[in-house]
């Protein structure tokens, strides 16, 4: 005779199931959940991390998921390489490669020129840049970045990641907030000083309906995973797009302050010293990234939309100063590339200037190498 099913008691536990799985199973399996990935399996791994307003597109989605990102990335096939030195660059999205493809960016042209040391063992470039401004941002990718072994480290970056109020900013950095508070934690770092006080994330953004974006985006770009090797798309590419502003405003202040306001305490300065800390032994480059020089209207005071001149002169004296005193390996292209080369935006620049970079870089790189 079959047995009488009691739908309230079936019920009650249908639900104690669903909590048992949403507020204790996965706050334990979580922080693992994004190493699952068809990435350098089924498909290949990505160029660079990824990143999209455009998903459907771009195949290819924003998501905050360090694990997934990182291991969607084509330096994850080989966690110990035997025959090459890695090198790693962090940065913005000009560094990422913001309309560019993936063979177009610093680290596929610095591959193209095949660099290798005098036995011979060739140089392998992995871009590790993500669009947002935020030295915090990067410092956080470059302490994962620590997990493949790299021989070198280059950091791009420019003035618009050092404010105070930039830190906290990036949706990777909003969105890791364990993750940022152990490292804030590790290298004595104030969240105070970037104006937040607690970076403890809530349990509840641990269960599974806490999580649901994020599981939803990891499988997401999975399935967008099997587009990016079928066509190599990660980007749209627009066939017009706005062009870096030439006439400017005639504002001068930068972050609300004067002109003469801006100190070295008012910079996260510290993010980058905390970055030698992380890199230990392995050589660490700092590089001020090129930016638009405009010869448009009030271009006598603002060298472009992002910086009155008086702020980014007075950050390229402050940053020369930092990086003596700190012993840092530190490069200034600030004017490297003319004009006409930028897209978009400020920072944002064509093909032929990428490779007018790699090339300035390039000896800058092998100075690592040679015995």
């Amino acid at each position: 005779m079959r047995a009488k099913i009691n739908y309230p008691r079936l019920a009650v536990k249908t639900l104690l199931c669903v909590l048992l799985i949403s507020l204790v199973i996965l706050p334990v399996v979580k922080n693992s959940i994004g190493k699952l990935s068809l990435y350098n399996w089924i498909i290949p791994g990505r160029e660079r991390l990824p990143f999209s307003d455009t998903p459907q597109l771009a195949y290819n989605l924003s998501l905050f998921n360090l694990d997934a990102n990182l291991a969607s990335h084509a330096i994850s096939e080989r966690s110990s390489p035997e025959n090459e030195f890695r090198v790693i660059l962090l940065g913005d999205s000009s560094t990422w490669g913001t309309l560019l493809k993936p063979e177009e960016t610093l680290a596929g042209q610095l591959n193209q020129m095949e660099l290798s040391d005098p036995d011979g063992t060739p140089l392998h470039f992995y871009n590790f840049g993500y669009p947002t401004l935020s030295l915090t941002k990067d410092l956080l990718l470059l302490e994962r970045a620590l997990a493949y072994k790299p021989d070198l480290i280059i950091w791009l970056f420019t003035l618009e990641s050092f404010p105070d109020d930039k830190q906290l900013t990036s949706p990777l950095v909003e969105n890791n907030p364990q993750a940022v508070s152990a490292l804030f934690d590790k290298y004595n770092l104030d969240p105070r000083s970037f104006g937040e006080e607690d970076l403890t994330p809530s349990y509840w953004e641990s269960t599974l309906f806490g999580q649901r974006r994020n599981l939803a985006d990891i499988l997401r770009l999975q399935l967008y995973g099997v587009m990016w090797a079928i066509t190599g798309i990660d980007q749209y590419y627009p066939a017009e797009y706005t062009g870096a502003a030439r006439d400017l405003s005639d504002e001068v202040r930068f972050h609300g302050w004067e002109k003469g306001e801006m100190t070295a305490d008012q910079l996260a300065l510290e993010i980058l010293a905390a970055g030698k800390d992380a890199a230990g032994k392995t050589p660490l480059i700092y590089v001020n990234e090129p930016i638009l020089v405009s010869q448009g209207e009030n271009s006598d005071l603002r060298y472009n939309f992002y910086y009155p001149r008086w702020a980014y002169d007075q950050y390229r004296r402050l940053m020369s100063q930092f990086s003596t005193n700190q012993d840092l390996n530190y490069l200034d292209y600030w004017d490297l590339i003319p004009g006409e080369e930028f897209t978009n935006t400020a920072i944002h620049v064509t093909p032929e200037a990428v490779n007018l970079f790699a090339k300035a870089l390039a000896p800058q790189i092998l100075l690592h190498f040679n015995p």
